[in-house]
């Protein structure tokens, strides 16, 4: 009976001990994909870049070029800034004012990296910056030399000269090129280094329009119409094109003298026209939409610049007069007038008087909101202008294939670090 006392003794003796004070729970742990998931809800350029600097292993995950790819997949690319004479920073109390104070202190819009002297801004889209180069001798074209630049990582693309024989075959020699302009297709994507452009000459009959593709370096002609084909019976010397606007697959030019608009179908490479609203045509400028389930959306600026209206009407490319209905009609801050159109943004140039001084300033009018914002002030009244679209040096894709980086051979991953502290340092 003695052995069972002692057992039952260290049994309770044991029960009666303090029991060990309970641990603290370890915080959670933080993976790479969890990080991702958190960071790609940062829709603020400057709290990414901010977020780069608290850690290394932060750093790691916003720096990896799958992430990057992610992130602007998310969130679409900023107004940065508008051309002229160089970029011109969008300002404070524009939301995107710290991201164009990075991107125009890194960028090369100079363009002095490219050979061949002083090239001359002819359009902008994806990123991308079409240039042209005139030379003026005796046996030069009219059609320039060409080149795409990406102004974020220095690099450009020199376009081969449209062949001759391609040219005669397209246009009768009799009919000499008088006019001509070049633009980019825009693509949407902003992974894409392949790019597509236009180039459009305009003799006393006829248009033609050559395509270039990176892809293949060769141009090819796209499609040709003339005035009696698009059924405009208006003298040759007063068919004059306005800039061109490009919407869902299509191009299209206002015809300075007639309610009409010309479009250029990419997808079948045909030309059409399309009716615009009845009224006065002197002084209306107009800007074309696409709405959806076969509907355009037209916004006309009267001459008087103080109004801003929306017609939509059914597309129609049968016979038939075409019927636009007014939706609505947007004040705008000052007299304006419409100077382009860029991702999904109407670009208009007004006049401000402030503390004595007057000075042009542009405007934004967001598409889908009807949202006006003030960009900057700039030197110039211009009546067309080009706006910049892109991210922050440290979150941008490189926009063709690499031909030359001017300076140092530096490898990506110093120039993406360097421009991460330089952004971080503005911010």
């Amino acid at each position: 009976m003695t052995t069972p006392r002692r057992r039952l003794r260290r049994r309770t003796l044991s029960r009666l001990e303090d029991p060990a004070p309970p641990q603290e729970p370890s915080p959670p742990f933080l993976n790479q994909k969890l990080l991702e998931d958190i960071f790609l809800h940062l829709s603020s350029p400057a709290d990414l870049a901010r977020t780069t600097a608290a850690c290394r292993s932060f750093r790691r995950v916003i720096t990896d070029p799958l992430f990057l790819r992610r992130y602007r997949s998310l969130h679409p690319p900023l107004l940065l800034g508008i051309f002229s004479e160089g970029i011109q920073p969008a300002t404070a109390p524009h939301p995107n004012a710290p991201a164009a104070r990075s991107l125009a202190n890194h960028a090369g819009f100079s363009f002095n990296y490219i050979p061949g002297g002083t090239w001359h801004l002819c359009h902008v889209s994806d990123g991308r910056v079409l240039l042209e180069r005139l030379i003026h001798d005796e046996d030069s074209s009219l059609i320039p030399d060409l080149a795409v630049a990406d102004p974020v990582h220095r690099c450009f693309r020199l376009l081969p000269p449209i062949p001759e024989e391609l040219i005669n075959d397209a246009q009768p020699q009799h009919n000499h090129t008088s006019l001509w302009e070049a633009f980019l297709v825009p693509s949407g994507n902003q992974e894409e280094t392949s790019f597509k452009v236009i180039g459009r000459t305009h003799n006393d009959n006829k248009i033609v329009v050559f395509v270039f593709s990176s892809d293949s370096n060769l141009w090819s002609v796209g499609a040709s119409t003339s005035c009696a084909e698009l059924g405009l019976t208006v003298p040759s010397r007063m068919f004059i094109l306005g800039w061109p606007q490009y919407e869902r697959g299509c191009f299209y030019w206002k015809e300075m003298y007639r309610n009409k608009l010309i479009r250029l179908d990419m997808s079948r490479m045909e030309f059409s026209t399309v009716n615009l609203p009845p009224g006065d045509n002197n002084g209306r400028e107009f800007v074309i939409v696409e709405v959806g389930d076969g509907m355009l959306g037209l916004f006309c600026l009267p001459r008087d610049g103080t109004t801003m209206y929306y017609f939509t009407r059914m597309q129609n490319d049968g016979e038939g007069t075409d019927e636009w209905l007014l939706e609505n009609n947007t004040p705008l801050p000052c007299k304006c007038n419409i100077v382009g159109v860029f991702e999904g943004h109407i670009f208009l140039l007004g006049v401000e008087k402030a503390r004595g001084r007057v000075e042009a300033v542009c405007f934004s009018l967001e598409i889908k909101t009807l949202k006006i914002e003030r960009v900057n002030s700039i030197d110039y009244l211009y009546v067309h202008i080009h706006a910049y679209f892109g991210y922050p040096p440290f979150l941008s894709a490189r926009r063709i294939e690499v031909v030359s980086f001017p300076f140092l051979s530096i490898s990506f991953s110093v120039f993406h670090a360097f421009t991460v502290l330089s952004c971080l340092w503005i911010y």
